[in-house]
């Protein structure tokens, strides 16, 4: 025999069953949203670090924007290089110049230094060749010394009948007027003048004579 309070009870639970609706839990369904919204921000954020390529941490100013487009191109780099390269080139060929022309203008002193006392003894020569008393071994030194001072750079100048040049001549006295010049003239070099390259070691010492006024 079947208790009737244990059918009773049966029939209650399968009821129950019957009438259960299911419920959303809130939790679970608060915690689906929040992972569509860290989804959604990590999206944002990825967007942002794009724009944020020139400053870290913030967003990209206008003035980065400007800088960025004002920067030189490889081609106006390249002009401003050679520019440059061209000038240092023109900067060091100046250099080297004046370099050479400080070495030539101490060359030209060290020759001046050693050639002038030796003027006097060419003077020596001249005049024992005026007077026929150069012969024999002092007529070979003689010539020789010449050569000498002639391959160093030594000239000599100033003849009778030159024009007067105050710049390489010096005039010792003045012997009147001569009809056959037209200006004034060395008549007698008493002392020739000596220069190395263009430089007057000592100007020719001379006696001149003046035109005729007409």
């Amino acid at each position: 025999m079947t208790s009737s309070t244990g059918s009773f009870g049966d029939e209650a639970a399968e009821m129950a069953n019957e009438s259960e609706v299911e419920v959303p839990v809130e939790g679970a369904s608060a915690s689906a949203g929040a992972a569509d919204s860290t989804h959604i921000d990590e999206h944002a954020e990825d967007i942002s670090g794009i724009d944020n390529l020139l400053e870290e941490g913030g967003p990209l100013e206008p003035q980065d924007v400007a800088e960025v487009e004002a920067a030189p191109s490889v081609e106006d780099q390249l002009a401003e290089r050679t520019a440059d390269l061209q000038r240092l080139q023109a900067e060091f060929l100046n250099y080297k110049r004046r370099v050479d022309r400080d070495r030539a203008l101490i060359a030209d002193n060290a020759t001046y230094k050693v050639l002038q006392p030796i003027v006097e003894v060419l003077d020596t020569i001249d005049r024992a060749r005026e007077h026929g008393e150069l012969d024999g071994g002092f007529k070979a030194v003689a010539e020789q010394l010449e050569r000498i001072v002639a391959g160093l750079g030594l000239t000599r100048f100033g003849e009778p009948g030159d024009a007067f040049d105050p710049t390489l001549h010096e005039a010792l006295s003045h012997l009147g007027t001569d009809p056959e010049v037209e200006v004034i003239t060395a008549k007698v070099v008493a002392k020739a003048g000596y220069k190395i390259n263009d430089r007057v070691v000592r100007a020719a010492q001379v006696l001149v004579v003046d035109p005729v006024d007409d």
